[in-house]
């Protein structure tokens, strides 16, 4: 696997669909994220990591508004900031698609989405992911 195979984070799936980039360990099971040449948990290299799309779903852990751009941002606050779970047991530090706190709550149902960061002065936009409430249905 190539450097550059690993730097990537997300892409679209075969549906268009956002997904995380990560790996799952042919050793001993367990996933990673970001992909990596070998697995955090039991040292195993690079062959016997798989490239995997990580589920768009999973869990809210904690959360919190950042009120003031840190250095260089250059997008909008107040944004969300926050843990989710996804299915593989993999917690995510994470950006967060609603700023408000008391609108979150522990568990709650997150879902993967693409999100405009910034424009640049080429009118551009600049994309990060970040999870948003899961809509039931």
């Amino acid at each position: 696997m190539t450097d550059a195979m690993r730097a990537r984070l997300v892409e679209a799936d075969e549906h268009g669909n956002t997904r995380l980039i990560g790996g799952r360990c042919r050793r001993c099971e367990r996933h990673q994220f970001p992909l990596d040449a070998c697995c955090p948990y039991c040292g195993a290299a690079d062959d016997e990591i798989e490239r995997v799309h990580l589920s768009d779903v999973g869990e809210l852990w904690g959360w919190t508004a950042v009120l003031t751009a840190p250095p260089g941002y250059r997008g909008r606050v107040p944004f969300g900031f926050g843990v989710v779970e996804l299915p593989e047991g993999i917690r995510l530090i994470t950006r967060l698609s609603i700023a408000d706190p008391e609108r979150l709550a522990f568990g709650m149902p997150m879902k993967l989405m693409q999100h405009v960061l910034h424009t640049d002065e080429q009118d551009h936009d600049a994309f990060t992911w970040c999870f948003t409430p899961a809509v039931a249905g």
